[in-house]
């Protein structure tokens, strides 16, 4: 499948100029030196909104020596930048900027890109937790002379034996442990996640009584942070002509008959029901892609529902437990209960459900729980072929 590395360039890492006086004047000393490990020190990755912000506030009342840092990111991280610098002189603590732009560029954005290109619906936040937000984090803690790293994710820790485990957030609404299955047990054992036990609304009073109401005011960050609309209109300026390779490909049935013409396979993704432009008389959603072949399933709900998903080798804290195995496909689905997965080809597992899941998607995640706590997690891979791995588990 293309690479369109040259393409993300251009469009997304040196559009951006950020202006002298933004950045701080010790941003290459900084990476040339490292400071002696305060015991009672924390980075914060700062974002100028609510989250970051009030763990910020936290810490210092905990007691802790506080500096904050803001990752630019993108475009949209210039705002962010600002904000967080204002913040931080309220608060009255050291703030840096790290550039990663370039970093972002090539383990983000790229393989977002790519993804659907291959006919997967990609979530990016999966690689930059542990990729960018938490390496960068971790680099310049050693530099600045920190012993532990902090962000305003909603989830907890808790350490079994040698091993520490992220754990669900007390706000069921704001759980954020799905998109952190990645972390190395380097990262968690020296991150801190103040907000796990908070409800939001609880943060936005406390903001307001610590008279930090502007951050409070900012209200939330956008879901994909270099999206600022529609991803498809970040596809066509990443892939130049990506209309009129891909357009014109065949919507088909689940018997193969073709129903009509869609706009191109990588616009549309597992389970999506509105924008297809086709009507068909009843109720239809996407049910599978097919990017060889540049085709897009349609059908009835009912044909979403799935009793088994492939996945890539699965990475697990401490192996698989043998019961009490719960699976969430997505960041807002229900963990449902499964059967330890079961490898089946080289890198490719078969899970079964105990219940029926809808709407799994090639290039989400898989995140496995052991009551609250996350104990592996795993790339969905394509389902193609999964019926003669389906066949042979049912036998056994």
């Amino acid at each position: 499948m293309e690479n369109v590395e040259t393409n993300v360039q251009k469009i997304f890492i040196f559009v951006i100029r950020i202006p002298k006086d933004i950045m701080e004047a010790e941003f290459t000393d900084i990476k040339s030196r490292t400071m002696a490990i305060d015991e009672k020190s924390v980075l914060v990755g700062m974002s100028g909104g609510i989250d970051s912000t009030a763990v910020c506030s936290m810490l210092l009342e905990e007691g802790y020596r506080v500096v904050g840092l803001t990752l630019v990111t993108c475009e949209s991280s210039l705002k962010a930048v600002e904000a967080a610098a204002e913040l931080a002189a309220r608060l009255g603590i050291p703030h840096y900027v790290a550039d990663v732009r370039e970093k972002f560029g090539e383990k983000v954005v790229q393989p977002f890109v790519n993804a659907y290109l291959q006919g997967f619906t990609p979530n990016p936040c999966v690689n930059c937790n542990p990729e960018i937000k938490f390496r960068t984090l971790e680099e310049w803690a050693d530099k600045l002379g920190c012993k532990y790293i902090a962000t305003g994710h909603y989830v907890q820790l808790k350490t079994i034996g040698e091993k520490v485990y992220i754990c669900t957030g007390d706000d069921d609404r704001k759980d954020q442990s799905y998109f952190l299955w990645r972390l190395t047990q380097q990262q968690l054992g020296r991150v801190l996640f103040p907000l796990g036990n908070w409800e939001k609304s609880n943060v936005i009073r406390y903001l307001g009584e610590h008279s930090l109401e502007r951050a409070a005011d900012d209200g939330e960050s956008m879901e994909i942070c270099f999206i600022p609309g529609d991803y498809r209109d970040f596809l066509r300026s990443a892939v130049p002509g990506i209309d009129e390779r891909f357009g014109g490909g065949s919507f088909v049935d689940s018997e193969g008959r073709v129903l009509g013409k869609h706009k191109g396979y990588p616009f549309y993704t597992i389970g999506q029901r509105k924008g297809l432009g086709i009507a068909l008389g009843y109720p239809a959603y996407v049910l599978k892609i097919n990017a060889a072949k540049n085709t897009v399933m349609l059908g009835a709900e009912e044909l979403l529902r799935a009793e088994y998903m492939l996945v890539e080798t699965p990475q697990w804290v401490a192996g698989a437990p043998a019961q009490n195995l719960r699976v969430r496909v997505r960041h807002r689905s229900r963990p449902v209960m499964c059967e330890p997965p079961v490898q089946v080809a080289e890198g490719l597992f078969l899970v079964h459900f105990l219940e029926e899941v809808s709407a799994v998607t090639p290039g989400q995640s898989a995140v496995f729980y052991s009551d609250n706590m996350v104990v592996g997690g795993a790339f969905i891979a394509s389902q193609r072929g999964i019926n003669q791995w389906t066949v042979n588990y049912e036998r056994e």
